[in-house]
């Protein structure tokens, strides 16, 4: 007899915006993500700290004590307050905490919330930067200290590739989970049974290509993202000479088209793209849509002077509860990802639904 699914035991991943107890990193130490350009990336990293540590617990895969004493030493300099900063000495091959770390489901039961930690099978985006034999591990590691059960659902998954509303409905693209270098022996419908089943999905929206130059094959959070229940923010390029416009396009139709959990149509809201960035002749992902929702706080990458305060003002329009920081991510996504790809939300469990 098979064993209940966490659907059927009441979890379901909560929303991004929801209260959060913290926020987890793996610090960044593989100079080869970011070729001749890693110098500026650890003090990005603990800007990035000290926005959050004022408004949440922040939690930090790190190799050892060595590693600890540095980091330290980076948030001291960026004048980023260590009280609320926990580090966790597990060793990582990769800074993409959005794909490798835990994703926390939760459930109500007695008036308390209890979560729950989903450890899905991590493969480096199909095998392309090998190894990842320390990520992958990560869920499963950090379950065991907090001592939460942990369900491995068995197929690859990255966190990347999905964004829910917290009331049934996720985001998610064909480009990326319907590629063979994932789970090649599942098909559509095979991989909805598994959202729905482990995050607690009512309905699955299905969007196309991703942005050029991203190495993910397609993760929605460089498209489109929920902002609430109701209302999502999309990518969209404007200039028709640019390889972005048209993918960008088909995926605002289909956005126009589409319901939420309830049958009620989404609101959609556009949100411009920086003019294209490149290092070294690649096209990078740079993408306003790859921006954190923390307690408080919204962090934005930003790369363009001319459109950054377009994108902010859209954000800000949208999150008013919440402040708005943009920061430089030029240097950053040079490694292929920005705030939201080396963050992973830890929902707070001490309110009620």
């Amino acid at each position: 007899m098979k064993d209940p699914t966490p659907a059927a035991l009441g979890y379901r991943m909560p929303a991004e915006w929801e209260p959060h107890r913290g926020t987890w990193l793996s610090w960044p130490h593989k100079a080869a993500s970011w070729p001749g350009k890693f110098g500026p990336v650890p003090g990005i990293f603990a800007l990035m700290v000290r926005h959050l540590a004022d408004r949440e617990e922040v939690h930090i895969n790190v190799a050892g004590p060595d590693m600890e004493t540095e980091v330290r030493r980076l948030l001291a300099d960026e004048g980023a307050g260590s009280g609320n900063v926990f580090f966790h000495y597990y060793p990582t091959n990769d800074a993409w905490c959005r794909d490798h770390g835990p994703i926390f489901i939760q459930r109500s039961r007695d008036g308390r919330r209890h979560e729950a930690i989903l450890d899905w099978e991590y493969n480096s985006w199909g095998d392309k930067y090998p190894p990842y034999d320390l990520d992958n591990v990560i869920p499963s590691r950090i379950g065991r200290e907090l001592g939460v059960p942990v369900f491995c659902p068995g197929i690859v998954m990255e966190g990347g590739s999905i964004d829910v509303n917290g009331q049934g409905a996720l985001l998610t693209t064909e480009a990326c989970l319907l590629n063979p270098n994932r789970n090649p022996d599942l098909d559509r419908a095979t991989i909805e049974e598994y959202l729905r089943n482990y995050l607690g999905i009512r309905k699955i929206l299905w969007l196309g290509d991703g942005i050029a130059g991203d190495d993910t094959d397609g993760h929605v959070d460089d498209l489109t993202r929920f902002v609430n229940p109701t209302t999502v923010v999309t990518v969209v390029e404007d200039d028709p000479a640019d390889e972005n416009h048209e993918p960008l396009q088909e995926n605002l139709e289909r956005l126009h088209g589409m319901t939420d959990q309830d049958g009620q149509p989404l609101k959609v809201v556009p949100l411009p793209m920086p003019r294209p960035l490149y290092h070294d002749g690649h096209r990078l992902p740079a993408s306003y849509a790859n921006f954190y929702i923390a307690n408080g706080l919204v962090l934005l990458p930003t790369y363009d002077p001319e459109r950054d305060p377009e994108a902010q003002a859209i954000l800000q329009g949208l999150f008013p509860d919440r402040e708005v920081v943009g920061i430089d991510c030029t240097d950053l996504v040079w490694g292929l990802g920005a705030f939201h790809c080396v963050t992973q939300q830890w929902p707070d469990t001490s309110l009620d639904f």
